[in-house]
């Protein structure tokens, strides 16, 4: 196999340790930089440095800012008796984007996983604990993704909060809408069965 030179290795090996890039997609990308005008190459740099300077994580709901709180958490419109708690700001942005919830969130940056040494610990919950304790939320939204670790983690923070005043509801799980039954899964239609409403 051809060896490249010592610079371009370099950028297809740091290409390459981002998630969903492999050995050829890295290779194609680092020419793609090598082919950029170098003011373009300048930005391209600028701005990953650029967020890696600026951004952290907002300092009551832990989803990514800039400021000391996120712009969800300054905005004193929205509803401050819910909080719908989920595992990445991607996911908080997903919900955002259904404009359907007007309440606050709590971004946990994980799941519990003991396979991969993810504990209660290493992630967000004992924050969403005190914070509960000081706020006055009524409904805790848990909207964990529908892995085996995203369960796990639902039910943790559920028994956690077991006895208090607080309502804990989960997403709905089911078939997506314009999905056929006869190619969803056992555990798909079995939450869609467990989960199903009066119409």
């Amino acid at each position: 196999m051809t060896k490249f030179i010592p610079s371009i290795n370099k950028l297809i090996d740091e290409f390459s340790r981002l998630p969903g890039i492999g050995k050829k997609s890295a290779q194609r990308l680092a020419f793609h930089i090598i082919n950029m005008e170098q003011s373009d190459a300048y930005n391209f740099a600028e701005a990953i440095l650029d967020v890696k300077r600026k951004i952290k994580y907002c300092e009551k709901c832990f989803n990514i800012t800039e400021q000391q709180y996120c712009d969800i958490c300054n905005d004193p419109k929205r509803d401050d008796h819910m909080i719908c708690v989920v595992e990445s700001p991607r996911d908080l942005i997903a919900i955002e984007n259904t404009k359907e919830y007007r309440g606050y969130y709590h971004v946990l940056h994980g799941a519990i996983s003991p396979m991969d040494g993810i504990g209660p610990n290493e992630i967000k919950i004992r924050e969403l604990i005190i914070r509960l304790q000081s706020d006055e939320t009524k409904e805790v939204i848990i909207a964990t993704n529908p892995t085996i670790e995203g369960e796990a983690t639902a039910m943790y923070i559920s028994k956690l909060l077991k006895g208090t005043d607080i309502n804990v509801t989960r997403l709905a799980h089911g078939i997506p809408v314009g999905g056929d039954l006869e190619y969803a899964d056992e555990v798909t239609l079995a939450k869609a069965l467990e989960g199903r409403r009066t119409i």
